[in-house]
């Protein structure tokens, strides 16, 4: 693992970055984004008010970020990342079956 690392980013890296982000998303001067959205949730069995949310509603939180030419999105609940999802993934919504 020691000889797996991040280069320290130059000023051609950033450059390079903001060109491809700008080419891809059509925003200059940028080398990324994120953005939240509470998703409704049932509340699990025995969570206690893990999932509650000052929405008044049991929810994850999705969060997106791009990166040049990446989208990762996380899902995160109780302050810990409970998965990263670099590729698109379909989530079944079954709210309406309740």
């Amino acid at each position: 693992m020691e000889h797996i690392y991040l280069p320290e980013p130059t000023e051609n890296i950033w450059k390079k970055c903001a060109e491809e982000f700008e080419n891809r998303w059509g925003f200059p001067n940028c080398i990324g984004n994120v953005d939240c959205k509470h998703v409704t949730i049932k509340r699990p069995n025995n969570s206690g008010s893990n999932y509650w949310c000052y929405l008044h509603k049991y929810s994850l939180v999705l969060m997106a970020r791009t990166i040049n030419l990446y989208v990762l999105i996380l899902v995160v609940s109780e302050k810990k990342v409970m998965g990263v999802f670099s590729k698109p993934q379909t989530w079944e919504n079954d709210l309406n079956k309740i």
